[in-house]
């Protein structure tokens, strides 16, 4: 009996070690993930800094998103789908229908939004406990991914929307800021 219970023990202290040295690798791949959305905060600030405020309303077509309206999807895509693979607490005033409130569209709004958002973002991954990245959530009722799938698929979508509005941009006359890959 004493036998099998030290090795019940060695086996339990193997185990937690090679989840902690698991843990620790994952650091760096954590560290660039913060890295890579304090990147596209800046980057997005300068397209939201780009486009004149009196052009946020501006639509390459009436079927789609004005410019701020895809800017606070891009927004409302961050903080809910970051707070789903972490459960961190949603900041005030968003909600899914913020794109479509026309108190939110004005230059200012958009940019507070889409700032809180990225910080938001930003901080769930800081704060994230990387021995849970490979944890199952379901996503939409539907998906099941991993919390690190859905921290790279928001990255992802950000990054869509963002490059979305380079038209818009463009096609008010203005030259859209040149691509931050590092």
């Amino acid at each position: 009996m004493y036998k099998l219970t030290t090795r019940i023990c060695i086996a339990s202290f193997l185990l937690l070690f090679a989840s902690q040295i698991h843990a620790q690798s994952l650091d760096p791949i954590k560290a660039q993930m913060v890295k890579d959305w304090e990147r596209a905060k800046d980057y997005t600030i300068e397209y939201l800094n780009t486009m004149p405020a009196d052009k946020y309303s501006f639509k390459a077509t009436d079927s789609i998103r004005s410019f701020a309206q895809q800017m606070l999807h891009l927004a409302t895509a961050n903080v809910f789908l970051m707070s789903n693979a972490t459960t961190d607490k949603i900041p005030a005033g968003f909600s899914f229908q913020l794109e479509q409130r026309t108190s939110a569209q004005t230059k200012d709004s958009v940019v507070y939004f889409v700032t809180t958002s990225y910080d938001f973002a930003r901080n769930a991954v800081k704060n994230s406990d990387v021995s849970k990245w490979q944890d199952v959530k379901k996503v939409f009722n539907r998906y099941d991914e991993t919390v690190y799938a859905i921290m790279n698929k928001t990255f992802e979508h950000q990054t869509h929307h963002r490059g979305q509005t380079t038209i818009y941009i463009r096609l008010v006359g203005i030259k859209p800021p040149n691509e931050r890959l590092f």
